[in-house]
Protein backbone atom coordinates (compact mmCIF):
# COMPACT_ATOMS: atom_id res chain seq x y z
CA UNK A 1 0.00 0.00 0.00
CA UNK A 2 2.65 1.88 -0.68
CA UNK A 3 3.10 5.08 -2.81
CA UNK A 4 5.05 5.04 -5.99
CA UNK A 5 7.58 7.74 -6.85
CA UNK A 6 9.15 9.05 -10.23
CA UNK A 7 11.45 11.83 -10.87
CA UNK A 8 9.49 13.82 -12.21
CA UNK A 9 6.66 12.86 -9.84
CA UNK A 10 8.32 12.52 -6.40
CA UNK A 11 6.08 11.37 -3.08
CA UNK A 12 5.70 15.05 -1.70
CA UNK A 13 8.02 14.68 2.05
CA UNK A 14 6.20 13.32 5.39
CA UNK A 15 3.41 11.00 3.66
CA UNK A 16 2.06 8.49 6.01
CA UNK A 17 0.59 5.66 4.18
CA UNK A 18 -1.29 2.55 4.48
CA UNK A 19 -4.82 0.62 4.16
CA UNK A 20 -8.15 0.46 5.86
CA UNK A 21 -10.87 -1.93 5.61
CA UNK A 22 -13.79 -0.56 3.69
CA UNK A 23 -17.34 -2.01 3.42
CA UNK A 24 -17.37 -5.75 3.45
CA UNK A 25 -13.76 -6.34 4.18
CA UNK A 26 -11.95 -4.37 1.24
CA UNK A 27 -8.85 -2.83 1.53
CA UNK A 28 -8.65 0.95 0.72
CA UNK A 29 -5.23 2.27 0.26
CA UNK A 30 -5.00 6.12 1.92
CA UNK A 31 -2.59 9.17 2.48
CA UNK A 32 -1.83 11.73 4.76
CA UNK A 33 0.48 14.40 5.17
CA UNK A 34 1.07 17.27 7.59
CA UNK A 35 0.86 20.97 5.85
CA UNK A 36 4.44 22.84 5.24
CA UNK A 37 3.22 26.06 6.16
CA UNK A 38 1.31 28.24 8.42
CA UNK A 39 -0.89 28.74 9.90
CA UNK A 40 -2.48 25.15 10.29
CA UNK A 41 -6.27 25.54 8.38
CA UNK A 42 -7.69 22.00 8.78
CA UNK A 43 -7.91 19.28 6.71
CA UNK A 44 -8.76 18.94 2.98
CA UNK A 45 -9.92 15.14 2.20
CA UNK A 46 -8.38 14.93 -1.33
CA UNK A 47 -11.02 12.33 -3.36
CA UNK A 48 -9.91 10.95 -7.26
CA UNK A 49 -11.93 10.44 -10.00
CA UNK A 50 -12.82 7.21 -11.43
CA UNK A 51 -9.42 5.29 -12.66
CA UNK A 52 -7.33 7.82 -10.42
CA UNK A 53 -4.88 6.71 -8.09
CA UNK A 54 -3.19 9.26 -4.86
CA UNK A 55 0.30 9.03 -7.40
CA UNK A 56 -1.84 11.49 -9.59
CA UNK A 57 -2.57 14.37 -7.18
CA UNK A 58 1.17 14.32 -5.67
CA UNK A 59 1.17 18.11 -7.49
CA UNK A 60 -2.28 19.08 -5.45
CA UNK A 61 -0.86 17.54 -2.30
CA UNK A 62 2.31 20.12 -2.49
CA UNK A 63 -0.44 23.14 -3.10
CA UNK A 64 -2.33 22.49 -0.64
CA UNK A 65 -0.02 21.74 1.42
CA UNK A 66 1.71 25.02 0.98
CA UNK A 67 -1.90 26.64 1.90
CA UNK A 68 -1.86 25.34 5.43
CA UNK A 69 -3.80 22.25 5.01
CA UNK A 70 -3.30 18.78 6.39
CA UNK A 71 -4.02 16.19 3.39
CA UNK A 72 -5.89 13.03 3.13
CA UNK A 73 -6.24 11.09 0.36
CA UNK A 74 -7.92 7.34 -0.43
CA UNK A 75 -8.37 5.19 -3.41
CA UNK A 76 -11.69 4.50 -4.11
CA UNK A 77 -12.78 0.04 -4.33
CA UNK A 78 -11.87 -1.78 -7.43
CA UNK A 79 -9.07 1.04 -8.54
CA UNK A 80 -5.27 2.53 -7.59
CA UNK A 81 -3.31 0.55 -5.22
CA UNK A 82 -6.86 -0.42 -3.44
CA UNK A 83 -8.39 -4.33 -3.64
CA UNK A 84 -9.76 -4.96 -7.27
CA UNK A 85 -13.10 -6.44 -7.62
CA UNK A 86 -12.80 -8.82 -10.26
CA UNK A 87 -10.36 -11.63 -11.27
CA UNK A 88 -9.61 -9.23 -14.20
CA UNK A 89 -7.60 -6.22 -12.22
CA UNK A 90 -8.36 -3.72 -15.02
CA UNK A 91 -12.11 -3.80 -15.12
CA UNK A 92 -13.65 -0.95 -13.35
CA UNK A 93 -16.61 -2.38 -11.18
CA UNK A 94 -18.92 -1.59 -8.47
CA UNK A 95 -22.26 -3.25 -7.90
CA UNK A 96 -23.47 0.05 -6.32
CA UNK A 97 -22.38 3.80 -5.07
CA UNK A 98 -23.84 2.77 -2.03
CA UNK A 99 -20.57 0.96 -1.55
CA UNK A 100 -18.30 4.30 -1.93
CA UNK A 101 -20.33 5.68 0.26
CA UNK A 102 -19.99 3.53 2.98
CA UNK A 103 -16.23 3.27 2.15
CA UNK A 104 -16.25 7.15 2.31
CA UNK A 105 -17.75 6.85 5.94
CA UNK A 106 -15.05 4.18 7.28
CA UNK A 107 -12.23 6.75 5.40
CA UNK A 108 -13.45 9.28 7.96
CA UNK A 109 -13.94 7.41 11.06
CA UNK A 110 -10.98 5.20 11.05
CA UNK A 111 -8.49 7.25 9.32
CA UNK A 112 -9.80 11.14 9.00
CA UNK A 113 -10.92 12.11 12.07
CA UNK A 114 -8.77 9.79 14.31
CA UNK A 115 -5.90 11.75 13.35
CA UNK A 116 -6.41 15.16 11.16
CA UNK A 117 -7.83 18.33 12.37
CA UNK A 118 -11.05 20.02 11.57
CA UNK A 119 -12.67 21.99 9.81
CA UNK A 120 -12.95 19.29 7.14
CA UNK A 121 -12.94 20.16 3.21
CA UNK A 122 -13.01 17.90 0.38
CA UNK A 123 -11.82 18.35 -2.60
CA UNK A 124 -13.23 15.91 -5.35
CA UNK A 125 -12.86 15.62 -8.86
CA UNK A 126 -15.34 13.14 -11.27
CA UNK A 127 -16.68 10.19 -9.96
CA UNK A 128 -15.45 11.04 -6.39
CA UNK A 129 -17.36 14.74 -6.64
CA UNK A 130 -20.23 12.82 -7.79
CA UNK A 131 -19.76 10.53 -4.38
CA UNK A 132 -19.41 13.52 -2.32
CA UNK A 133 -22.78 14.77 -3.52
CA UNK A 134 -24.54 11.96 -2.43
CA UNK A 135 -22.80 12.70 1.06
CA UNK A 136 -23.71 16.54 0.91
CA UNK A 137 -27.48 15.58 1.29
CA UNK A 138 -26.97 13.90 4.36
CA UNK A 139 -27.42 15.62 7.78
CA UNK A 140 -24.45 15.75 10.09
CA UNK A 141 -21.80 15.41 7.24
CA UNK A 142 -18.33 15.56 8.11
CA UNK A 143 -17.05 18.72 5.76
CA UNK A 144 -17.22 22.66 6.65
CA UNK A 145 -17.98 22.76 2.84
CA UNK A 146 -16.93 20.53 -0.55
CA UNK A 147 -15.06 21.93 -3.61
CA UNK A 148 -15.58 19.98 -6.62
CA UNK A 149 -13.69 19.68 -9.92
CA UNK A 150 -16.37 18.61 -12.98
CA UNK A 151 -18.20 16.56 -10.86
CA UNK A 152 -20.16 13.34 -12.26
CA UNK A 153 -24.14 14.83 -12.39
CA UNK A 154 -24.61 13.09 -15.96
CA UNK A 155 -22.00 11.34 -18.45
CA UNK A 156 -21.57 13.09 -21.31
CA UNK A 157 -23.63 11.77 -24.03
CA UNK A 158 -20.93 12.09 -26.17
CA UNK A 159 -19.08 9.58 -24.12
CA UNK A 160 -21.94 7.05 -23.66
CA UNK A 161 -22.46 6.74 -27.75
CA UNK A 162 -26.55 6.97 -27.05
CA UNK A 163 -28.99 8.91 -25.00
CA UNK A 164 -28.47 8.89 -21.28
CA UNK A 165 -32.25 7.06 -21.12
CA UNK A 166 -30.53 4.45 -24.09
CA UNK A 167 -27.87 3.69 -22.19
CA UNK A 168 -29.38 2.87 -18.58
CA UNK A 169 -31.85 0.60 -20.30
CA UNK A 170 -29.20 -0.90 -22.07
CA UNK A 171 -27.43 -1.05 -18.72
CA UNK A 172 -30.33 -2.18 -16.63
CA UNK A 173 -31.06 -5.34 -19.12
CA UNK A 174 -27.59 -6.48 -19.68
CA UNK A 175 -26.81 -6.65 -16.03
CA UNK A 176 -30.13 -8.31 -15.51
CA UNK A 177 -29.31 -10.91 -17.66
CA UNK A 178 -25.87 -11.88 -15.59
CA UNK A 179 -23.60 -9.97 -18.07
CA UNK A 180 -22.79 -6.88 -15.47
CA UNK A 181 -19.01 -8.13 -15.01
CA UNK A 182 -18.00 -7.00 -18.73
CA UNK A 183 -16.62 -4.38 -20.55
CA UNK A 184 -18.96 -1.40 -21.46
CA UNK A 185 -19.73 -1.76 -24.95
CA UNK A 186 -16.30 -0.71 -26.53
CA UNK A 187 -14.34 -0.87 -23.68
CA UNK A 188 -11.00 -2.73 -22.67
CA UNK A 189 -8.08 -2.65 -19.90
CA UNK A 190 -5.98 -0.13 -21.51
CA UNK A 191 -6.39 3.04 -18.76
CA UNK A 192 -7.50 6.74 -20.45
CA UNK A 193 -4.34 7.71 -19.56
CA UNK A 194 -2.03 5.92 -21.69
CA UNK A 195 -3.78 6.98 -25.71
CA UNK A 196 -1.91 9.44 -27.41
CA UNK A 197 -1.71 12.87 -26.17
CA UNK A 198 -2.84 13.95 -29.30
CA UNK A 199 -6.48 12.23 -28.83
CA UNK A 200 -6.53 12.63 -25.07
CA UNK A 201 -9.81 14.31 -23.46
CA UNK A 202 -8.46 15.03 -20.37
CA UNK A 203 -6.55 17.93 -20.10
CA UNK A 204 -4.66 20.38 -22.40
CA UNK A 205 -1.10 20.41 -20.67
CA UNK A 206 1.34 17.79 -22.19
CA UNK A 207 3.53 17.91 -19.65
CA UNK A 208 1.06 16.71 -16.50
CA UNK A 209 -0.50 14.80 -19.63
CA UNK A 210 2.80 12.96 -19.79
CA UNK A 211 3.83 12.42 -16.26
CA UNK A 212 0.29 10.72 -15.30
CA UNK A 213 1.11 8.39 -18.33
CA UNK A 214 5.00 7.68 -17.09
CA UNK A 215 3.16 6.94 -13.84
CA UNK A 216 1.35 4.13 -15.34
CA UNK A 217 3.85 2.78 -17.38
CA UNK A 218 6.43 2.33 -14.69
CA UNK A 219 3.42 1.26 -12.22
CA UNK A 220 1.08 -0.89 -14.53
CA UNK A 221 -0.84 -2.00 -11.21
CA UNK A 222 -2.10 1.14 -10.68
CA UNK A 223 -3.66 1.76 -13.83
CA UNK A 224 -7.98 0.56 -15.01
CA UNK A 225 -8.89 0.46 -17.80
CA UNK A 226 -12.93 0.65 -18.91
CA UNK A 227 -15.85 0.50 -16.60
CA UNK A 228 -17.97 -2.31 -16.66
CA UNK A 229 -21.31 -2.76 -17.50
CA UNK A 230 -22.17 -3.01 -13.65
CA UNK A 231 -20.65 0.05 -13.36
CA UNK A 232 -22.84 1.68 -15.55
CA UNK A 233 -25.63 0.78 -14.64
CA UNK A 234 -24.91 1.92 -11.07
CA UNK A 235 -23.29 5.23 -12.45
CA UNK A 236 -26.21 5.96 -14.09
CA UNK A 237 -28.94 5.05 -11.55
CA UNK A 238 -27.28 6.81 -8.94
CA UNK A 239 -27.27 10.12 -11.71
CA UNK A 240 -30.71 9.63 -11.78
CA UNK A 241 -30.72 10.48 -8.34
CA UNK A 242 -28.84 13.24 -8.56
CA UNK A 243 -31.33 14.74 -11.10
CA UNK A 244 -34.55 14.95 -9.55
CA UNK A 245 -35.25 18.74 -9.14
CA UNK A 246 -35.17 18.47 -5.38
CA UNK A 247 -32.06 17.24 -5.03
CA UNK A 248 -29.81 20.81 -4.87
CA UNK A 249 -32.39 22.12 -2.56
CA UNK A 250 -31.77 19.16 -0.39
CA UNK A 251 -27.20 20.15 0.31
CA UNK A 252 -26.36 20.34 3.96
CA UNK A 253 -22.98 21.78 3.29
CA UNK A 254 -21.66 24.78 0.97
CA UNK A 255 -20.58 23.36 -2.50
CA UNK A 256 -18.47 25.15 -4.99
CA UNK A 257 -18.28 23.11 -8.12
CA UNK A 258 -16.07 23.58 -11.14
CA UNK A 259 -17.15 22.81 -14.70
CA UNK A 260 -14.59 22.69 -17.39
CA UNK A 261 -15.61 24.43 -20.95
CA UNK A 262 -14.57 21.68 -22.96
CA UNK A 263 -15.54 18.68 -21.15
CA UNK A 264 -16.37 15.12 -23.02
CA UNK A 265 -16.56 13.16 -20.29
CA UNK A 266 -18.93 14.55 -18.20
CA UNK A 267 -22.04 17.55 -18.82
CA UNK A 268 -20.94 20.94 -17.93
CA UNK A 269 -24.52 21.90 -18.63
CA UNK A 270 -26.00 19.70 -16.08
CA UNK A 271 -23.07 20.86 -13.69
CA UNK A 272 -24.77 24.36 -14.55
CA UNK A 273 -28.30 23.50 -14.11
CA UNK A 274 -27.35 21.43 -10.79
CA UNK A 275 -25.39 24.65 -9.54
CA UNK A 276 -27.96 27.30 -10.18
CA UNK A 277 -30.58 25.10 -8.15
CA UNK A 278 -28.52 25.22 -4.87
CA UNK A 279 -29.51 27.18 -1.63
CA UNK A 280 -26.07 27.15 -0.18
CA UNK A 281 -23.36 27.00 -3.31
CA UNK A 282 -22.17 28.27 -6.54
CA UNK A 283 -19.69 27.46 -9.62
CA UNK A 284 -16.93 28.64 -11.58
CA UNK A 285 -17.28 27.80 -15.23
CA UNK A 286 -13.61 27.36 -16.63
CA UNK A 287 -13.63 27.66 -21.16
CA UNK A 288 -10.49 26.69 -21.79
CA UNK A 289 -10.14 23.54 -19.34
CA UNK A 290 -10.98 19.76 -20.24
CA UNK A 291 -12.28 17.44 -17.88
CA UNK A 292 -9.62 17.18 -15.49
CA UNK A 293 -9.23 20.66 -14.23
CA UNK A 294 -6.50 20.02 -11.46
CA UNK A 295 -4.30 18.46 -14.23
CA UNK A 296 -4.41 21.22 -16.85
CA UNK A 297 -2.53 24.30 -18.00
CA UNK A 298 -0.51 26.81 -15.16
CA UNK A 299 -3.40 29.42 -16.68
CA UNK A 300 -6.54 27.19 -16.16
CA UNK A 301 -4.96 25.88 -12.58
CA UNK A 302 -3.83 29.60 -11.50
CA UNK A 303 -7.90 30.51 -12.19
CA UNK A 304 -8.79 26.94 -10.12
CA UNK A 305 -6.79 27.99 -7.04
CA UNK A 306 -7.70 32.12 -7.24
CA UNK A 307 -11.49 30.55 -6.79
CA UNK A 308 -10.56 28.40 -3.87
CA UNK A 309 -8.65 30.64 -2.14
CA UNK A 310 -11.16 33.12 -2.29
CA UNK A 311 -14.06 30.53 -1.47
CA UNK A 312 -12.04 29.05 1.45
CA UNK A 313 -10.50 32.82 2.43
CA UNK A 314 -6.78 31.41 1.99
CA UNK A 315 -4.01 34.47 1.65
CA UNK A 316 -2.71 33.58 -1.96
CA UNK A 317 0.05 35.73 -1.47
CA UNK A 318 1.04 33.39 1.49
CA UNK A 319 0.67 30.64 0.00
Amino acid sequence: MELFALAKNPVPSGAVTGAFKGHRGVNLRFARWEPTREPRRGTVCLFPGRGEFIEKYFEVVSDLRRRGFTVAAMDWRGQGGSDRLLMNPNKGHVRSFADFDKDLARFMTEIVLPACPPPYVALAHSMGGHILLRNAVVPGTWFERMVLSAPMIAIAEKRLGVSPPMARAAAEILGGLGAGSLYVFGGNGTPIELAPYEDNPLTTDRDRYQRNAAVLQAAPRLGLGSPTIAWLRAALRSCARLAKPDYPLRAQVPLLLFAAGMDSIVSTTAIEEFAVRLKIGSHVLLPQARHEILQETDAVRRDFWAAFDAYLGVNAAAA
